[in-house]
């Protein structure tokens, strides 16, 4: 955490200073065989919390092996994996309290299924059926969950910025002992609303941690060609943010980094940067093919950092798990995935007139003419529209 007491001695002849002169420090715990570093300190966790944890780490391995192949198949339309970033998801998650709001990009699933998201609730929004608590209004993986403090991910790229600022400036307002921690990326940081928002938190002194996941990659742009900087870190100094930069495949070091932000913007009512150095092993998105632009022999590098299995290793040294429990639960996850996605996929659709609920009071008089054109483009070509005939007349 940066300490923005010290101060410029004064020069009397005119001197640049070089940003790149400066190499902004890694916090780091766990070295890659699962042992800890002799100086480091661990996080405050204990054998229930890391469980917790290495459990959502499988179960999202295992959604997004099964996921990314049903999209394949064109089952969903569309899937993004957290693959490699594990660390980084629910090591910031878990040193939250239960009412602190999360915002997420869209690559934060696993953080939902530690706060509770059940397996069916995930499928039923990739499937939009009419049990997805969004209506099958969202693209898949645009997940939200009013009861888990999870805000409803957009698409476009950097929103949640700025709308963090405001919320955690709320919880502020309301004397609430809570604070809001926004995820994105650092293709994310290059949108002027994180530049708003870091401004807005910092001036009116609000409770947020904003939480970079520094990937490499803002889908194929490397972070050489976004940035000249020494990546984002620096930049939550300029604006007078507290900050600390991770390493992001390490979750112990991720969870000491959170629980340290979270303290600190509470008892000094501040906002704080982490920036997580990590990697994206899979692909963008389901529309994405990263062999066009990094390499097989980067990938197996990175493959070596894998985050899931570092901090499996921890947890066997500790004696906590082992590699028996570990094949039953993957192998626990894997069925119960398989059979959600069997019931959901076959669950009927939300009605057509829930597209016009929810926004006003009452529905204007041009949507519900669109409504009608709708159904009856729904009537004239049925074959096209997997919707329950009787529920569309109501």
């Amino acid at each position: 955490m940066t300490d923005n007491s010290a101060q410029l001695g004064q020069q009397h002849q005119a001197q640049l200073v070089d940003g790149h002169a400066f190499n902004f420090p890694t916090l780091k715990v766990l070295q890659a065989d699962g042992s800890v570093y002799e100086q480091a300190q661990l996080p405050q966790i204990d054998q229930a919390l890391a469980l917790k944890m290495y459990h959502s780490c499988v179960f999202t391995r295992v959604l997004d092996e099964r996921m990314l192949a049903a999209q394949r198949q064109g089952r969903i339309s569309f899937y993004m994996t957290c693959t490699g970033e594990e660390a980084a998801v629910i090591g910031a998650a878990a040193a939250l309290d239960a009412e602190d709001m999360i915002m997420a990009q869209y690559r934060e699933h696993a953080a939902l299924h530690l706060r509770g998201f059940t397996t069916e609730q995930f499928m039923n929004q990739m499937f939009s059926n009419e049990l997805d608590l969004g209506k099958g209004r969202q693209m898949p993986i645009h997940y939200g969950s009013k009861a888990l403090h999870y805000m409803t991910i957009s698409s476009p790229l950097g929103t949640q910025i700025p709308q963090a600022s405001g919320y955690a400036y709320g919880q502020k307002m309301q004397g609430k002992d809570n604070v809001t921690l926004c995820f994105f990326g650092e293709g994310a940081a290059s949108e002027g609303d994180f530049h708003a928002g870091l401004n807005m938190a910092a001036v009116h002194a609000a409770p947020a941690i904003f939480f970079c996941r520094n990937n490499g990659y803002a889908i194929s742009t490397p972070a050489n060609e976004q940035f000249a900087g020494d990546g984002i870190a620096p930049r939550g100094m300029g604006y007078g943010i507290k900050t600390i930069r991770v390493d992001g495949n390490d979750m112990l070091a991720v969870l000491a980094a959170t629980q340290l932000a979270r303290k600190v913007a509470l008892e000094q009512s501040c906002p704080v940067l982490i920036e997580a150095m990590t990697y994206r092993l899979g692909a963008h998105s389901s529309s994405d093919d990263p062999s066009g632009y990094r390499s097989k022999e980067e990938e197996a590098k990175w493959q070596q950092h894998d985050p899931v299995l570092r901090y499996k290793l921890w947890l066997i040294a500790q004696g906590w798990w082992d590699e028996s429990e570990d094949e039953a639960l993957f192998q626990h996850y894997k069925q119960e995935v398989l059979a959600a996605v069997k019931v959901a996929e076959k669950i009927d659709m939300p009605p057509l007139s829930s597209l016009v609920t929810d926004v006003f009071d009452e529905v204007p008089k041009h949507l519900q003419q669109q409504l009608e054109q709708v159904k009856t483009q729904v009537q004239q070509y049925p074959e096209y529209y997997r919707l329950t005939a009787g529920k569309e007349q109501k």
